[in-house]
């Protein structure tokens, strides 16, 4: 079967862990995966709409085109499934604007009522395409290659808290700026290193600076002792997919985070990491994992497993074959 992905670039986030990643797998089954980058212009996009005619299938790709592209879409192509990871109906956590926008809304319904099969980041999106007018609508999660990654040695002498992110989601860091002073101030010996390309330096705890690259971050994340994630509860949040806790699952860090979206899914309080609200909760778990090496070992180990398991490449191209070949069997 040939697919052809409309992405925003071939070394976006969003296709290199949604898409690119299957590649190997799909290319071994004797599928074929092509990833086009989408055109700024209308005239552009047409014209690659025109070019992919006589693809099996065009995955759209978190893009809301508009209702006249999406009309020029299903009158010329085979079959159109769209591919997402956010709740892009509506605007961010940190729009000045709020959360609901029609313009939004009415694309991402008139995406889901024309599209053949959509493919949702997390069950909270997958239900979300339902009630826009999905008519089928199936869940594979982001996923992450855990061969990548390297397993931490929890063996310092200083506890590195790691966060990895861009500058867009950086402001997740800025909201907890108290609480990471906080435990700056209350948990000895304990530094932030903060993987992205934009930094901030919260008082009271030391910041390593990480120019984050493709190449290096999983390393970077392997060398770190905890994974920290904190994003604000809102709608918003919910359509999250959580990738940098699966990073840090699967680098064998123990991840301390707030119970909002996907994280209550992926974190085992407990087990693999604590899910934590309060300020009070966050020192006190930081502070338990700093001071006992080992069980950051065994709640590493455990992220591992789970992530094997359920959020590993090999996971993830299972689900997408058998999309596939049910299609290829209609």
């Amino acid at each position: 079967m040939r697919l052809a992905a409309l992405v925003e670039s071939a070394d976006h986030v969003c296709a290199r862990y949604r898409l690119r990643a299957f590649e190997p797998v799909l290319r071994a089954a004797g599928h074929r995966l092509e990833l086009h980058a989408i055109p700024r212009r209308l005239w552009g996009r047409l014209s690659v709409i025109r070019q992919l005619r006589d693809a099996d299938v065009v995955i759209l790709q978190r893009k809301l085109f508009s209702k006249v592209e999406v009309g020029f879409m299903r009158q010329r192509l085979r079959r159109i499934w769209f591919d997402f990871d956010d709740a892009v109906w509506m605007r961010d956590s940190y729009s000045n604007k709020g959360f609901e926008s029609l313009k939004r809304q009415r694309r991402f319904q008139a995406i889901m009522r024309a599209s053949d099969i959509v493919i949702a980041g997390n069950d909270y999106l997958a239900e979300s395409a339902r009630k826009f007018g999905a008519k089928q609508a199936v869940m594979i999660p982001t996923c992450v290659d855990v061969d990548r990654y390297s397993i931490a040695k929890h063996a310092g002498p200083r506890i590195d808290l790691v966060w990895i992110g861009s500058s867009s989601t950086l402001q997740g860091i800025e909201s907890a700026t108290s609480i990471l002073s906080w435990i700056g101030r209350s948990v000895p010996g304990v530094r932030l290193k903060l993987i992205c390309d934009r930094f901030v330096h919260p008082p009271g705890i030391d910041v390593i600076e990480t120019q984050w690259a493709e190449s290096t971050e999983a390393n970077e994340i392997a060398t770190a002792d905890i994974g920290v994630s904190w994003i604000p509860d809102d709608p918003w949040s919910s359509g999250k997919c959580g990738l940098k806790v699966l990073q840090y699952m699967a680098a064998g860090l123990p991840v301390v985070t707030n119970p909002v979206g996907v994280h209550p899914e992926m974190v085992r309080d407990g087990e693999t990491g604590f899910l934590v609200q309060s300020a009070y909760e966050w020192v006190e778990a930081i502070r338990k994992l700093a001071t006992d090496p080992d069980l950051r070992r065994r709640m590493g180990a455990a992220g591992r497993k789970v992530v094997e398991e359920r959020y590993s490449v090999e996971a993830g191209a299972k689900k997408w074959l058998e999309l596939i070949n049910s299609q290829n069997a209609a």
